[in-house]
């Protein structure tokens, strides 16, 4: 602490600025103590140096932390218990380097859900290191662990903007149609109405398509996330079929001059074939309206059903060319792991992370807070 209110030593700016003048100098000499001071009152420091250090002390405690590094950080405490703490506590506590610590390192990382991929390239990476670097103890792999996975992310070591933009592919002057998909309670239909109301706070005039035409209950769901975000629905009855209902919306969309049509599709299993076909209509209506439609095919996950996101992401990209993932429940699971999985087997970017319950726990994904919170690091 003292060397960040004062400077590190052999710094001439910073000594200069610690330094004390030499009527502080004095102002200490005579009272280096507080004066009296009542009860629940800030300290009376005379003035000097002191003074300077308290003033310094109170600026630091009271600089706001970044709520959207605070919300990732808070999402991921399941996570971080779950995997970062025991690596690290594995690295310190083990002593040497050797074959038991490799095993259960790649015990830690499977049960976390970093994927039988990431994992081999983490142990190979750090096999590798140990021997080029000649390393007798596991402690210093911490954070070599956290260079490589921020490799599998792609971190190209950019900073986070102070106002994260939505990785969409939107452009105005046209109407961008973003189509979710996804299976049967991953939080398709919920994330379709977080993300409405992100694009709706931008500016953006948001219509939704009700194409999930197989339960009733998704049609009244999305209406009524429809009345509290202040945007149309379009709809039919249950059973309808859900191709018309997208060529209904995309001509009442361009009629009503949107920027923006979200199609919440039926939740597909990904191994019912019909129901895949079904999604390959969708498109094709899409782009025989809109020839480079659809703009976006974002696939909802449930990141705390493991493995089994990776399979569908897997299935579901050779129907529908993802473009994009967003991975909800990420709060809800110590197997945070999952982004790395998917991250290190598939080109498509996580590009949204569900935190929360809340309509703005949404979040941009990006590699720096989500490492930082990771390693339970600061924002800074």
């Amino acid at each position: 602490m003292l060397k960040k209110l004062f400077g590190k030593k052999g710094s001439t700016d910073a000594e200069s600025a610690a330094a004390p003048s030499t009527e502080e100098q004095a102002a200490v000499t005579e009272a280096p103590g507080e004066e009296e001071t009542a009860e629940g009152e800030e300290p009376k420091l005379k003035k000097g140096f002191l003074r300077g250090a308290w003033e310094a002390t109170k600026k630091l405690a009271l600089t706001p932390v970044d709520p959207w590094f605070e919300a990732v950080a808070k999402g991921l405490d399941k996570t971080r218990a779950g995997l970062v703490t025991k690596v690290a506590s594995l690295f310190k506590m083990h002593g040497k380097v050797d074959e038991a610590l490799w095993e259960e390192l790649e015990d830690i990382l499977i049960t976390s859900d970093v994927g039988t991929a990431a994992t081999e390239k983490i142990i190979d990476q750090l096999r590798a290191i140990v021997k080029e670097k000649k390393l007798a103890t596991a402690e210093p792999l911490l954070e070599e662990m956290r260079t490589i996975l921020g490799e599998v992310l792609n971190y190209d070591g950019s900073e986070v903007p102070s106002e994260p933009a939505d990785p969409l592919n939107i452009e105005e002057g046209r109407l961008n149609v973003i189509l979710m998909v996804g299976v049967n309670g991953t939080g398709k239909t919920t994330s379709t109405a977080k993300l409405t109301h992100r694009l709706k706070s931008k500016g953006h005039k948001v219509i939704l398509a009700a194409a999930d035409t197989f339960r009733a209950a998704a049609i009244d769901q999305l209406q009524v996330w429809g009345t509290r975000l202040g945007v149309d629905v379009i709809h039919q009855n249950e059973g309808s079929d859900p191709a018309a209902v997208v060529f209904d919306a995309v001509n009442a969309a361009k009629a009503r001059k949107a920027d923006v049509l979200i199609v919440d599709t039926a939740g597909r299993l990904h191994s019912k074939v019909n129901l895949m076909e079904e999604l390959r209509k969708i498109r094709k209506v899409l782009t025989r309206e809109i020839p480079d439609a659809p703009h976006e095919t974002l696939l909802v996950l449930d990141a705390t059903t493991g493995q089994n996101a990776v399979n569908q992401a897997r299935t579901f990209n050779e129907v529908a060319n993802l473009t994009g993932l967003v991975l909800a429940k990420l709060d809800g699971t110590a197997k945070g792991g999952i982004v790395v999985a998917i991250s290190q087997e598939f080109k498509i970017p996580v590009k949204y992370i569900g935190l929360g319950e809340k309509i703005d726990d949404l979040q941009v994904f990006h590699p720096k807070p989500f490492l930082s919170a990771l390693f339970g690091e600061t924002d800074g």
